[in-house]
């Protein structure tokens, strides 16, 4: 009944609103109980609440997973900076120095 006195509302939207606006009409079936608990002497208040309730629950949902992927990607980061500090620590290959009588005996080699 609410949603027919929305209609001008509804057919003034574009077609993708309109589908949108549909679906956030439907959101009050999901508490239909608590609407109907819920005595009100304007109908709509009930079905305003359930919509915002639904939302509320989706944008903290959608913030728990924000943080969830944070916290993951800040531990990748972690382990990402530990592995550079060990390889850091490992001890460097020596260049490798030639003893004066190799030099010598490179030069030698050289000069054919």
């Amino acid at each position: 009944m609410e949603k027919d006195d929305w209609k001008p509302f509804r057919n003034a939207l574009d077609k993708s609103d309109r589908k949108k606006f549909d679906e956030m009409f439907d959101i009050p079936r999901l508490y239909t109980s608590a609407c109907s608990y819920a005595v009100q002497p304007v109908r709509l208040y009930p079905i305003f609440m359930s919509i915002l309730l639904h939302n509320f629950k989706e944008l903290t949902h959608c913030i728990s997973e924000v943080e969830r992927i944070e916290a993951r990607l800040n531990k990748n980061k972690e382990f990402t900076k530990e592995k550079e500090e060990e390889k850091g620590q490992l001890p460097q290959p020596r260049p490798t120095v030639l003893s004066p009588p190799q030099q010598q005996r490179q030069f030698k080699l050289t000069e054919f």
